[in-house]
Order: C-alpha cells, then sequence, then structure tokens
C-alpha cells in the first residue's frame, strides 16, 4: 500500500504546506462546568506513532475529539502542520488531513462496504476505484464481504473497514480511538501489521489504546492520562511497563 502524504494546497484557508505533526498545548475542555481536561500538553512528531494511555474515563476520547473540533477548548491551543486549528469547525480538520477513526467505528452499517468506501474516497476527490481496490488489497476480508452491508460484518471487520475508509481520505496523521476494544486476536495481530506497515511508510498516528502491549511494540512514544491531566509521557524504547501500569490497571 502506498500512503500518500497530502500534497501541498490551500483549503478552507488553512495551509497545508507542513502537515504531519501535531501539537496540543496546555488545552482545557468542559462538559458544560465539568473540567475535563486540565493543561493537556501533546507532541506527535510527523512520522511517528504516539500512543495515549490510561484507564476508561480519565479524557482520552475527549482530547481526540478537542483534536478533531467535535468538543470545543476553553483555554490552550492545538496546531496542525504548523497552523493553529483551535477554532477551526471538524470538516476543515478533516480537510486538512486528519483521518479520524472513533469509537464504535463510525461506519455506516447500512450501505454495503463498497459503498462505505467509495463515499471517503469520493470526498477526497479524485483516484476513486483505485484508492478502494488498494484498500481491498490491504484489507482482503474487505474484498471478500464488499457486498455486505457494513452493519452485517464482525466487530473485526468493521474495525478494518472503519481504518480502511479514513485511509482512503490519504491523511497525513490517522487518529484512531481504542482500534483493538472487543475484537478477536487474530485481527489484533492484522491491526497491528497494518499499523506497523502504516509507520514503516511516515504516516503519523495518535492512538488511544487500553491494551499495553500492543501500545508498546508499535509505538515510539507514549502520554498517560489520568484524571484529565498528562501524568507520565516518554520514550517507548527501553520503557519498564511496570513503570507505568498503576495508571491503566482497572
Amino acid at each position: 500500500m502506498s500512503v500518500a502524504v497530502a500534497e501541498p494546497t490551500v483549503v478552507a484557508g488553512l495551509d497545508l504546506r507542513a502537515p504531519g505533526a501535531l501539537q496540543v498545548d496546555r488545552v482545557n475542555v468542559y462538559y458544560r462546568d465539568s473540567q475535563a481536561l486540565r493543561d493537556v500538553s501533546m507532541d506527535v512528531p510527523a512520522g511517528t506513532v504516539v500512543t495515549l494511555l490510561g484507564r476508561n474515563g480519565v479524557g482520552k476520547t475527549t482530547l481526540l475529539k478537542s483534536i478533531m473540533g467535535l468538543l470545543p477548548v476553553r483555554r490552550g491551543s492545538i496546531h496542525f502542520g504548523g497552523q493553529d486549528i483551535t477554532q477551526a469547525p471538524a470538516h476543515r480538520r478533516s480537510w486538512s488531513g486528519i483521518g479520524y477513526v472513533p469509537q464504535g467505528r463510525g461506519i455506516f452499517p447500512y450501505l454495503s462496504v463498497y459503498e462505505n468506501l467509495q463515499i471517503a474516497a469520493e470526498a477526497k476527490g479524485g483516484g476513486g476505484k483505485a484508492v478502494i481496490d488498494e484498500m481491498m488489497d490491504l484489507f482482503p476480508a474487505l474484498k471478500t464481504y464488499a457486498k455486505k452491508s457494513g452493519g452485517s460484518l464482525s466487530g473485526g471487520q468493521q474495525q478494518q473497514l472503519a481504518i480502511a475508509r479514513a485511509l482512503s481520505r490519504r491523511p497525513s496523521l490517522l487518529v484512531l480511538d481504542e482500534p483493538t476494544e472487543g475484537i478477536q486476536p487474530n485481527i489484533v495481530m492484522e491491526i497491528q501489521q497494518i499499523i506497523a506497515s502504516l509507520a514503516a511508510k511516515n504516516l503519523t498516528i495518535l492512538l488511544v489504546e487500553q491494551f499495553l502491549d500492543f501500545a508498546l511494540e508499535i509505538s515510539h512514544s507514549y502520554y498517560v492520562m489520568s484524571h484529565g491531566s498528562i501524568v507520565a509521557s516518554g520514550a517507548t524504547q527501553g520503557l519498564d511497563p511496570e513503570s507505568i501500569k498503576h495508571y491503566i490497571a482497572i
């Protein structure tokens, strides 16, 4: 598979001449009067895989939604490709080169696998069938079930479809929220191999993950969240998993 970095251009007023790297600087997010994120800072260098770890309910998904423009940032800033996107609407962030696979996968359950991919490929513009064929080569199960509705697939197959849809838009940053949640072990291994192959092609990846061994195997660096704040971070190489297990153990 060849994952193309976004072409230098301007989309909806957003300059894309330096896509890929993401910086989150002292971001604070609230649900009404309840503070969910507290001065969260994170750096995702271009061409790396960064994993966000932590127990359920500590703010990981909230952070991803803030990065995608689905939740407003009350204080702090978010930069992508050197451009301030803190106030940019969600569709501009998507068009700027951020691909997002949310929890729950977000596929169209009543459309076929092929139609799900077709919508994503054509929304980006150009290369529709070639992109779909490329995704089906990357995820052979999707080719087998191309005419089946997305909602009839297994959880693991739906996750593969969701990732393929995001990749169909040729992102320079792929954001994955719990890609292994509720998935059978053999599919987890397939997803791990795919993420590793994408990383080898210098696609920038930010993922939320609770499976520590999976995360450390494919990531260059990590951040750990607790109670809406970053409490630990560093390079995964040489990390002793025991040093952070108390933050993620249930």
